[in-house]
């Protein structure tokens, strides 16, 4: 159970970061409302991360987490921010997911 805590934790990362991308993105009292989007988003991602590490080893479950955390705001960044796309940021993120998946294999 503390596995899915913990992709679940990964995922309010992404959503946090996704907040910050678009505050910067927009202007007046939407701005505060991303901002606040991404204290609520933190604060669930932070509190389902000391929930998961329960069992989970801190190093496993930090290195998932943040895992989690990369490879979906690289995603975001590509289909929502239209940031580039080029061979060696996929190849690279592809690593991670390895890595990510190699983690699990072995804890």
């Amino acid at each position: 159970m503390n596995w899915i805590f913990l992709i679940i934790a990964g995922l309010f990362e992404v959503a946090f970061a996704f907040c910050l991308g678009k505050a910067k993105e927009s202007s007046g009292n939407e701005t505060f409302y991303w901002y606040l989007g991404f204290l609520v988003c933190l604060g669930i991602s932070m509190s389902l991360l000391v929930k998961a590490t329960q069992t989970i080893p801190i190093g496993t479950g930090y290195a998932v987490w943040t895992g989690i955390g990369a490879v979906g705001t690289v995603l975001v960044g590509i289909f929502i921010f239209k940031e580039p796309t080029t061979f060696w940021r996929l190849f690279f993120i592809s690593t991670l997911i390895a890595s990510i998946v190699g983690l699990k294999v072995v804890s």
